[in-house]
């Protein structure tokens, strides 16, 4: 590799990761993007039940990721809902910002919105039983080829 090439990989200027949505167009768009998952996870949840897919240990535990991600979608929900109404002197930093943090709990929404903004304890859950279910499903297709593992 050219060490121009390599010196740009290795030292970036400003990278911009985070897109926020100006108001409201923004959250009633990420809003319906929730309800769309939340709705589609119920779905394959019922449809791999149904077919009864998860006799197997893969699907059941692809089953387990979408219940997980149905309850990540509607705390996530109700934790943007929670914040919409949340009034803008409760928090210390600029809106829109990830170092923001809430000064003071003088309202009724600050607990909802504090405990619906621990998301990640269902959702990485979610994603670690999607790997391990699809793992199993490849490693249970390697088997029955004969390819071992």
């Amino acid at each position: 590799m050219p060490p121009a090439i390599l010196g740009v990989l290795l030292a970036p200027g400003r990278v911009w990761a985070l897109q926020v949505h100006p108001e409201p167009e923004g959250l009633i768009a990420h809003q319906l993007a929730h309800l769309f998952f939340a709705t589609t996870m119920a779905v394959l949840a019922y449809w791999l039940h149904v077919n009864r897919f998860v006799r197997e240990r893969g699907w059941r535990l692809i089953q387990i990721s979408c219940l997980l991600f149905l309850l990540w979608n509607i705390g996530a929900f109700a934790g943007h809902w929670a914040a919409a109404h949340l009034p803008d002197d409760i928090f210390v930093g600029e809106p829109g910002s990830l170092s923001r943090k809430v000064l003071s709990g003088q309202s009724v929404w600050v607990l909802p919105y504090l405990i619906f903004h621990l998301d990640h304890l269902i959702c990485v859950p979610a994603i670690l039983c999607l790997l391990l279910g699809i793992r199993s499903l490849y490693v249970k297709v390697l088997d029955e080829d004969g390819a071992g593992f």
